[in-house]
């Protein structure tokens, strides 16, 4: 079975955004990018990866609504064409590239078929609305925290709905001097 793995940028106080669903202020640091492109080279989007080389982890992505909306206001449509990308959403009507398959109910049922294919690791990119749904439903395996050194004071959490309310087990955490940290947590099963 693969691991579903919660792969986000979040502030201190724990938002992946601003209310606007914006993230811009996430302030960068070159030897944290570096990391992060060398780990994680296809969770970048496609123009900003510079590794043309094989995926390492993920083969598949998902995302909500607000979370694909992010690219989509770029023109991108198909922002990670080197995984299969799902969006999912009760209010896109269709998919704007063929690229991209589009969700609109039972995701936890999406979700268990996928985890029980052959392949790679899932990338839950974001919406902290699914996040929250498929973390309730045991469905997340992982997350990989991207902690940036800024508080947004309000936003969209990191889960944003019910938790169970589980202590995660920390497995690693890495710390970069501009004060960037980033944690890897396991859901005990």
């Amino acid at each position: 079975m693969r691991n579903l793995v919660y792969y986000v940028a979040t502030t201190l106080d724990g938002f992946i955004a601003r209310p606007d669903g914006s993230f811009h202020e996430f302030p960068w640091d070159d030897a944290f990018g570096a990391h992060l492109m060398s780990t994680w080279p296809e969770t970048f989007p496609a123009q900003f990866r510079q590794d043309d080389g094989p995926n390492r982890r993920f083969d598949t992505v998902l995302m909500g609504r607000a979370t694909y909306a992010v690219g989509l206001r770029e023109g991108v449509t198909s922002p990670y064409p080197t995984l299969r990308q799902y969006v999912f959403s009760t209010t896109l009507e269709e998919s704007p590239s063929e690229e991209v398959t589009l969700i609109s109910a039972d995701a936890e049922e999406h979700v268990r078929a996928l985890k029980n294919e052959e392949g790679m690791d899932i990338w839950l990119c974001g919406g902290g609305r699914l996040a929250a749904d498929l973390h309730a439903s045991g469905l997340i395996d992982e997350f990989i925290l991207k902690v940036n050194p800024i508080l947004f004071g309000r936003g969209i959490p990191l889960l944003d709905g019910p938790s169970t309310g589980e202590a995660l087990e920390l497995r690693d955490i890495q710390r970069f001097d501009s004060g960037h940290t980033i944690q890897r947590l396991r859901v005990p099963r």
